[in-house]
């Protein structure tokens, strides 16, 4: 019987063939690390690896085989041959009743083996934790980042009923909507160009609770392993919130159209209440800079009118994980021309199909309809980030300053006559976008730096200001505790050659110059230091110095560093227990344990722990103290020798005036 036969029949495979046993074998001649087998076991061996790779070619086979009919049904609906409806209707259960017994069998054993690849219990953590004594001790608000919470549908006209409660944002109703009603998924999708609120007749909310967050889709956990561990030592829907949020809204509209502060607020106050101990917030990505715009808001009269003493009050912790509270320099290309490294390192054929399904002109569209997404554009200009011949974190020995942000190998572009810093880049989205998007941003938010103290307490009445921790400061809390957790040593976007776009048919003026292959230029992508999505500049320079600096951080708050090197599980697809992604270290095992530390009310046993240039790259920024507080830096520096501080506050003072 042939193999294909017995594979979908499940016929009895035929005896193996009997192997002679070598004779004139002298034990002494065996390798310490050769392990002697009986031949009935080594064929089992045999037979099992021919088995195991039959097995993945015929379910691969298979999968292909359903893959082409799910296509061919894309296409011939629009010939009217199939309904590709009827394809997103399928079930899974009725799919596997009608494949062969065999197949699925192998199909469970495969992936059972790819389970048992990467051995990380979820639970493993917290159990650790629970076994040294830690438990629930303060209250834990969660706030989540960008895109991580599912928006879903509220509107009750014709066109959204179809829509009503499903996720079009998050949820595998997303990829159905986009697929069958891309129209209708982007009017829903996206907000009101004048407004910034609503469209007409539409009406998405974000998802609330613990689902709003767990998963993105089926099987791609967010906040889902913290969550877990979480649940280990004590915390559950009593004295644990997710703080979801419309991510598409700027920040004044999160309250103007749903009052999120005002809930935000309520929702710590009652904890601690109810308690009795002051919260711990865990922040993530975009979420940090929601949470820092926050403790702006809630002392703000006219707004939360909580009062100078309201965060000390109330807050215990800030635990901010991969935040960028600097902004995310992908961020720009993805408003100025709908691309960033996902869409510029796609091969030709993928290229050729997302363009088809999803234009980069319509990408631009929906993500500058996003006001949201805007307020993460690169902030503190060339002082961060460099100018035409310099930046901070220029390496020894680099061939080009990343101080140029967007470069033209054509010198005599009419597109641009220059190459670009990072502000002059912001310059040049405005001058190349509508107006309408121009007075949505400039309205809602700030980029630039503020240089002295009273700069820094004008800006506390400005709340365009407040998402910015170069213009604004921290509350007056010293009795808050700030832990900065985030990822390293993964490839990050941090500069981009562009060309004119010639196409006739294009509506943008410039687009990402992929076939610019150069050294450490990649398809158009400079790559840097980070976490695969923020910057280490973004991430770490407010923690390292920027909050060391008297006018940042004025009640000299507590604030310490942990970075956490990439290092992935080649077995994972999400890099295992040891990632430094910007996502996927939600569920690195050591993040895990530090929050569960910091929730137990042992965040003082965690000593810093820096591995990168951050400190190097931070003196580099060229952001100053104020001559009056210069001691306030040198003493700030936990991580300074003695005998060096000594000898500068001398050289300040005089040495007379100065005893040890």
């Amino acid at each position: 019987m042939s193999t294909l036969r017995r594979r979908i029949f499940g016929s009895p495979p035929p005896s193996p063939s009997p192997v002679p046993t070598p004779t004139g074998f002298n034990v002494k001649d065996i390798p310490e690390d050769l392990k002697l087998i009986t031949t009935e076991k080594l064929n089992k061996l045999k037979h099992g690896a021919r088995k195991g790779h039959k097995r993945r070619v015929s379910i691969w086979f298979a999968l292909g085989g359903l893959f082409g009919l799910f296509i061919a049904g894309f296409f011939a609906q629009q010939h009217d041959i199939l309904k590709f409806e009827s394809f997103l209707d399928l079930n899974l259960d009725s799919l596997i009743d009608v494949l062969p017994p065999g197949l699925v069998k192998d199909a469970k054993a495969l992936t059972q083996h790819e389970r048992d690849a990467v051995q990380y219990d979820s639970f493993s953590v917290g159990l650790h934790l629970q076994s040294q004594g830690i438990k629930a001790h303060h209250p834990v608000i969660m706030v989540p980042g960008v895109i991580s919470t599912g928006l879903e549908s509220w509107g009750t006209a014709e066109s959204s009923r179809q829509y009503f409660r499903k996720r079009l944002w998050g949820s595998w109703n997303m990829m159905r909507a986009l697929v069958t009603d891309k129209a209708g998924w982007k009017r829903h999708i996206m907000l009101d160009k004048t407004t910034g609120l609503d469209p007409p007749g539409i009406k998405l909310r974000a998802a609330q609770g613990f689902d709003a967050t767990d998963f993105f889709i089926t099987g791609y956990w967010i906040w889902n392993k913290i969550l877990e561990n979480l649940a280990t030592i004590g915390y559950d829907p009593g004295n644990a919130f997710t703080a979801s949020y419309d991510w598409r809204l700027s920040y004044q509209n999160l309250e103007t159209r749903d009052q999120y502060f005002t809930r935000l607020q309520h929702y710590i106050e009652v904890a601690v209440k109810a308690s009795g101990k002051k919260t711990v917030v865990l922040t993530h990505s975009m979420g940090s800079q929601v949470f820092f715009y926050f403790m702006a808001w809630v002392e703000a009269e006219g707004h939360g009118n909580g009062g100078s003493e309201w965060v000390d009050t109330y807050i215990e912790a800030w635990v901010n994980i991969s935040g960028c509270l600097l902004g995310a320099l992908k961020d720009l290309p993805a408003v100025l021309s709908g691309e960033m490294k996902d869409t510029a390192q796609l091969n030709a054929f993928a290229v050729y199909g997302l363009e088809k399904f999803l234009s980069k002109e319509e990408r631009a569209e929906i993500f500058r309809a996003m006001p949201g997404i805007s307020s993460m554009l690169p902030k503190g200009g060339d002082a961060v980030w460099g100018n035409r011949t310099w930046a901070p974190d220029d390496l020894p020995g680099q061939k080009a300053s990343f101080g140029t942000f967007i470069n033209f190998k054509e010198s005599n572009s009419s597109t641009s006559p220059k190459n670009l810093t990072v502000s002059e880049s912001l310059q040049y989205l405005w001058d190349h976008s509508d107006d309408w998007y121009q007075d949505q941003i400039r309205h809602a938010y700030s980029h630039g730096v503020a240089e002295t103290t009273a700069q820094i307490e004008a800006n506390m009445k400005d709340e365009r200001k407040w998402v910015n921790p170069l213009e604004t400061r921290l509350p007056k809390a010293p009795n808050l505790k700030i832990y900065c957790f985030y990822g390293i040593g993964k490839n990050t976007e941090r500069a981009y050659y562009y060309r004119e776009d010639t196409d006739p048919l294009s509506q943008l003026n410039v687009t990402i110059d992929i076939s610019m292959i150069r050294g450490e230029v990649m398809n158009g992508v400079i790559m840097g230091e980070g976490d695969g999505t923020v910057s280490l500049l973004s991430s770490g320079y407010m923690c390292a110095k920027g909050w060391h600096i008297h006018r940042y951080n004025p009640a000299n708050v507590s604030v310490k560093i942990f970075e956490m090197p990439h290092e992935p599980d080649r077995f994972s697809a999400r890099g295992g227990p040891n990632t430094g992604d910007h996502v996927d270290i939600l569920g690195r095992a050591s993040l895990n344990d530090l929050i569960l530390r910091v929730a137990g009310g042992h965040g003082q046993d965690i000593e810093e722990n820096i591995v990168s240039n951050i400190k190097q790259y931070s003196e580099n920024v060229k952001i100053y103290e104020e001559p009056e507080y210069e001691p306030f830096l040198l003493w700030n520096n936990p991580l300074e020798p003695l005998e060096s501080l000594v000898q500068q506050v001398q050289d300040s003072f005089g040495s007379a005036n100065t005893t040890t």
